[in-house]
């Protein structure tokens, strides 16, 4: 016997709502489940400007990637005013009154986006490679910016646009960009999990929270899910290296290692729920590297910075400054990061416009990762080669970051070191800019003094 019609009804009802919930409690963690291809070759970068010229896309093509993972700073959003330490609007300096970056209008941002989306280079990546992605700040919507940001909404709907987002995705209907994708079949599956490290973020200088509670209850179920050969989170800051601890008080650069609380909930998440084959990659800021970690999971945790497809440090300073810079990066302190003779530079970082290439070779026993930041023709700048079986924990024991001051290489973190060697990037350029006012005055009072001869020559004569 049939139930009567109201109570059918009612059924399909309620079960159309629990699917609803189901899918959306799983978040945008179904993306990309069940696809079956073998994936070998992954590309992946950031800060690329839609008005900047992107001849990058060639050798991204020629790599040929069967998946591209963006970074953040996808597109340029915000506006930028020039730099003004005089005048009615000031942006830097001691008499700043208003902001350097200010948000553009949703037309704006989705002009932008066409833009980029567009561009012919990009168009033939998008044909061949499945494109995934999250955001940082300037496609965010403003420099800097966290959690206070009022355009967030908008803003996160015009990304998934771009990133070709089904209509009907989960990742539609959550706070956040976050979402994870599983590529390849058994015994052959990448895991891929993209952070959002914007839409919850607390202030800076606050050691808050950079995910939130709902990503970090998300990314917890992420990493106990089934185990697979290799898993990669992306986050668009850097979470191995923290630069700002070398480079301030003269500027920060923005890194998990700015927030140690969450940076140590981070490794402590992996550790605990023994995950094996996980790595970083990670953009932001301007320039290139490796580094990796050795005291936080049990196994050398690597963190791959492509920074950016058309931004970087040295297009951003005159041609013979150039010189400089390298200097400056070889001189700055860094313990994470992987030094190699095979490196372009010296410093091991690379200030140019570059991409991210991760190379699988499934073939090989154990199976190897070659994991390389490359330059605009293709050719690595940086790389490593790591075996699958090295991404293991040992015993299942967490190793603990060495706190007693004792200096060791990839394991000690920047903020442990002696002051003489953190700070040495701002005491030679304090030295600097002392002897510099030194001898403008020696000039000057030079200068001063025969002048001061002449004029009493002349009244004499």
């Amino acid at each position: 016997m049939k139930p009567p019609m109201s109570e059918r009804r009612w059924a399909r009802w309620a079960w159309g709502w629990a699917v609803v919930g189901s899918l959306i409690s799983l978040g945008a963690s179904v993306a990309g489940a069940g696809d079956e291809r073998v994936v070998s070759r992954i590309a992946f970068g950031s800060c690329a400007n839609q008005s900047a010229p992107q001849p990058i896309w060639d050798a991204i093509v020629k790599f040929d990637p069967q998946v591209f993972i963006w970074l953040g700073d996808n597109i340029y959003g915000d506006i930028r005013r020039p730099l003004q330490l005089f005048g009615k609007e000031r942006t830097t300096g001691p008499w700043k009154n208003v902001p350097r970056f200010v948000p553009s209008s949703e037309q704006e941002m989705e002009s932008r986006y066409t833009r980029a989306k567009t561009n012919p280079g990009y168009s033939r990546v998008r044909q061949n490679a499945k494109v995934i992605g999250t955001w940082d700040d300037h496609d965010y919507g403003l420099n800097d910016a966290g959690k206070e940001f009022g355009g967030k909404i908008t803003n996160q709907r015009l990304l998934l646009d771009f990133l070709d987002e089904p209509k009907d995705s989960p990742r539609r209907n959550q706070a956040g960009v976050y979402a994870s994708y599983t590529f390849g079949p058994v015994g052959k599956q990448v895991k891929v999990i993209l952070l959002d490290t914007r839409y919850h973020r607390d202030p800076l200088f606050s050691d808050g929270s950079i995910l939130g509670s709902e990503q970090w209850t998300w990314l917890e179920k992420e990493l106990m899910g089934p185990a697979t050969e290799l898993t990669i989170i992306g986050s668009s800051i850097q979470v191995v290296s923290n630069h700002s601890a070398a480079t301030g008080p003269m500027f920060y650069l923005e890194a998990w290692g700015r927030f140690p609380k969450e940076m140590d909930r981070l490794f402590k998440l992996i550790a605990e729920n023994k995950r094996d084959g996980v790595f970083f990659i990670s953009g932001d800021v301007h320039f290139g590297e490796i580094a990796r970690y050795d005291c936080g999971v049990g196994y050398p945790l690597f963190d791959i910075t492509s920074s950016g497809l058309t931004q970087s440090v040295e297009k951003a300073v005159p041609p013979p400054l150039n010189m400089v810079l390298r200097f400056v990066a070889w001189l700055t302190p860094s313990t994470m990061r992987v030094m190699s003779r095979n490196c372009r530079f010296r410093s091991c970082t690379y200030g140019l416009p570059n991409f991210g290439a991760i190379e699988i070779q499934w073939g090989e026993n154990p199976v190897k990762l070659i994991i390389q930041v490359r330059d605009t023709d293709g050719h690595p700048v940086t790389s490593a080669n790591v075996s699958l079986s090295e991404l293991r924990a040992y015993n299942g024991k967490l190793v603990a970051a060495d706190t007693t001051g004792g200096y060791k290489r990839h394991c000690s973190l920047e903020v442990t070191l002696p002051w003489i060697i953190r700070y040495r990037l701002a005491i030679l350029f304090y030295c600097a800019v002392a002897v510099c006012f030194l001898a403008f005055l020696g000039i000057a009072y030079g200068v001063g003094s025969f002048c001061w001869k002449c004029l009493r020559k002349c009244k004499l004569d």
